[in-house]
This record gives C-alpha cells, sequence and structure tokens, in this order.
C-alpha cells in the first residue's frame, strides 16, 4: 500500500478539521450585511467574531478529557453534527443575541472536532510522517477560513447570509458522514506507552513520565497535564498568536469594505490573507523534519508578524494601500509557522501518550482566550482612535511576549534536538 492510501484517513481527518474552521471562517465575510440587517455596531461585531471561542476558553481542557474518553473518531462526528445543527439554526435567527448563543453552540462543535485531532493523526499515520501531517493540520484554521473569505463576497450578497449559514450546516453533515465511514474506528483500549506495539511517536528521551506513571482517570490525566510546564508555554504561546491573528484577518472584510473595496476583489484579498497562513504551515513542518528549533521557527514568525503588522496599520503607510497589504501577507503567511510548530510541540510536550488529547485542548482554551479577547480590543482601540492605526500597539506586544514563551518552550526539548 502506498503511503498516500495509508495516510489517506488522516488527510480526511485534516479538511474535517478545515469544514470546521469554516464555521469560524463564514462570519467575518458577512459582517457588512449584519451589520447592515441587525444594525450591529464595531464592538458587537467584535465579540460575534469572538464567541465561537466562548467554549473553547472555559471548557477546552475539559472537552480534550471529554474525547479521551469518548474516542477520537467518534468526538470528531459528534462535533461536526452539533456544527450542522447550530449552523442550521442561525440561518433563521433574526436577532443578535440568537446569533450569539449559537455561535457558543458552534464553539463546541468546533472542540469536539479540533481537540482530538492531533491525536488521531498520529494514530493514523507512521511516526516519520507525523511533523508534515502536524504541519498540514495545522493549516486547517486558515484554510477554512481563506475559503470562506473567498466565497462569502460572492455568495452572501445574492443568496444572502441566512443561506450562507444553511450552507456550512449541510457541508458539516456531509464531513460527518465521510469521517465515519472512512476513517477506523476508535480502538477498545489505549495502548500502553512502550507496549510492543505502540505507535508513540517519542523518543524515550523526550517523554516526560514513565509508563508506570501514565494515569487512566480523567481527573488524573488533567492533573498530570496541567503540573508539566510544557502544555502551559505551548498553551501561552498559541494565545498570543491566535488572538492578533484572528483580530487582523477578521476585520479585513470590514476594513476593505469601508476603504470602498467590494465584490470579488474584497473576496480575493482577504481569501489571500488567510491562505498565506497555509503557506507557513506547510514550511514549519519541512523545517521541523529538517532539524530546525521549534524556538527558531517561532522566533521567525513572531518576527514578521510584528514587522507585517506595523507596515499593515501604521499611519505612515496610509497613502501605500499594496505595501500595506504586503504587510498584512507577511503577517499572515510567515506567522503559519507558529501553529505548525506549536501543534507539533503540544504533542511531544505532552505528559504521555495518554494526554495528548488534554494537552491539545488546555493549548486550545488559551488559544481561545486569545481569540476572544483580541477582536473585542483591537476594536475597542480603533473606535477610541477612530482608525486602525494602533492596531500594532496590541499586535506587537503579543509578538514580543509569545518569543519570550516560545524559548521557555524550547528549553523543555532534549539539546541534541533543538539545533537548527
Amino acid at each position: 500500500m502506498s503511503r498516500v492510501s495509508a495516510s489517506r484517513p488522516a488527510w480526511l481527518v485534516v479538511l474535517a478539521g478545515g469544514v470546521a474552521a469554516l464555521q469560524v471562517g463564514k462570519l467575518p465575510p458577512a459582517l457588512p450585511a449584519l451589520q447592515a440587517e441587525l444594525g450591529l455596531t464595531l464592538v458587537q461585531s467584535g465579540f460575534l467574531l469572538s464567541m465561537v471561542q466562548l467554549a473553547g476558553m472555559s471548557l477546552a481542557v475539559f472537552m480534550g478529557l471529554w474525547a479521551d474518553g469518548m474516542g477520537l473518531r467518534r468526538s470528531m462526528v459528534r462535533g461536526l453534527c452539533l456544527l450542522a445543527l447550530a449552523s442550521g439554526l442561525g440561518a433563521f435567527a433574526t436577532s443578535v443575541s440568537a446569533l450569539l448563543t449559537l455561535r457558543a453552540i458552534e464553539g463546541l462543535g468546533f472542540l469536539l472536532v479540533a481537540l482530538p485531532a492531533p491525536a488521531l493523526i498520529r494514530r493514523l499515520v507512521p511516526p516519520a510522517q507525523l511533523p508534515g501531517m502536524l504541519g498540514w493540520w495545522g493549516a486547517y484554521m486558515p484554510t477554512g477560513t481563506a475559503l470562506a473569505l473567498l466565497l462569502g463576497p460572492l455568495f452572501i450578497p445574492v443568496w444572502g447570509w441566512g443561506a450562507w449559514w444553511g450552507l456550512f450546516a449541510a457541508v458539516s453533515l456531509a464531513m460527518a458522514a465521510w469521517l465515519l465511514r472512512c476513517v477506523p474506528a476508535d480502538p477498545p483500549a489505549v495502548l500502553a506507552l512502550d507496549s510492543p506495539g505502540s505507535l508513540s511517536p517519542w523518543p524515550l528521551a523526550d517523554r516526560q513520565v514513565a509508563p508506570s506513571q501514565a494515569p487512566n482517570g480523567a481527573w488524573q490525566r488533567l492533573r498530570q497535564t496541567l503540573s508539566a510546564p510544557g502544555p502551559w508555554w505551548v498553551a501561552l504561546t498559541f494565545g498570543m498568536y491566535s488572538g492578533q491573528w484572528l483580530s487582523v484577518v477578521g476585520f479585513l472584510p470590514s476594513i476593505y469594505a469601508a476603504a470602498g473595496v467590494s465584490g470579488a476583489l474584497l473576496g480575493v484579498l482577504t481569501a489571500l490573507a488567510a491562505a498565506a497562513n497555509i503557506l507557513g504551515n506547510m514550511a514549519s513542518g519541512r523545517l521541523l523534519q529538517r532539524g530546525w528549533a521549534p524556538r527558531a521557527t517561532l522566533w521567525m514568525g513572531f518576527g514578521a508578524m510584528a514587522l507585517g503588522s506595523t507596515v499593515a496599520f501604521a499611519s505612515f503607510t496610509e497613502s501605500l494601500p499594496w505595501l500595506r497589504f504586503a504587510g498584512v501577507l507577511l503577517f499572515s503567511g510567515m506567522g503559519g509557522l507558529v501553529p505548525g510548530t506549536l501543534f507539533s510541540l503540544a504533542v511531544r510536550l505532552a505528559p504521555g501518550e495518554q494526554q495528548v488529547a488534554t494537552t491539545v485542548g488546555w493549548v486550545q482554551q488559551l488559544s481561545a482566550l486569545g481569540q476572544f479577547a483580541g477582536p473585542p480590543a483591537v476594536a475597542a482601540m480603533a473606535a477610541w482612535a477612530g482608525g486602525w492605526q494602533l492596531t500594532p500597539v496590541v499586535t506587537v506586544g503579543c509578538c514580543v511576549v509569545g518569543a519570550v514563551l516560545a524559548w521557555m518552550a524550547g528549553r523543555l526539548l532534549p539539546q541534541a534536538q533543538s539545533r537548527p
């Protein structure tokens, strides 16, 4: 059997993540229509953007425990079904409060899809292919977002935002059926860390607990995860990345619409900004496979995000729109090195094989906290300043903190694997 056919179920897992990301990305291109129809303010739009992260910032680590218990594939299928239900109901929403509530429910479904995916990918591919596949998995969010940003400005003016919500309900339901049919069922029990048939990708030196210490109960897994430093450094670093990325890319349709850009050009520009992030995620997997230190790729990503956001929003580039767009591409494209690297670190710095989904849950929880706080903060600063010129105050600050956290996470890896 070829490597492609052998890893086909893992590619379906990545595709399912992209479908879940569509539910996040469907909102930005609909904001102008929702503002016109429902009278959304700028700050309300920020909360609507971030409301899908409410479940993540409060429940992600517990959802990770739940996903460990119910089974990885089963969790993803149920999450896709929940996304389909919430999006289908959202198509008929007539108030901001209803949309906010349904976005929170979509957040639960998103977690059930996203949290078990890295562990499921690890189970489905050989260890040598794992860094590359996790690099692709790191691109699931920008891929779904880019597709939604590209199609939304073309679809919504013709069919309306309600039909846009209904479309993604149907897509999520179809993906659930495909995943259920083509991805192998969950095994009846988790393999021991060092059992003869173990699929663990970690060298023995990378593991933080011995097999005899591997916890079985949910609360023991949670305690093992939160008492280890690795999950904390990775999660905090992810929060510094995710909050600023969603703030910039999420508001691009509104920024460009206010500048007089509309229709297909609006969709292409915003989709390109999100799609550039995919290239960074792919590059992170290749660089890690070639022996680059994770902190080196993280520093490159955060440095580029700081520079790109400054070029994109600072007042001295106001008369240079294409230079500003180049700054957005630099921000998103090179910033893609960050999530791909952090997903790899989350798998490697989990306390053990049984805590991978729980570790990813904790990473997702602090990532969601960043995404929940970032857009309203940037929107409030823009409203106060009368424009977007102070956005780099937020983004550069996040990059500096993220770079320090990346250094802390890199110290936990074996020295032999920390050389670029």
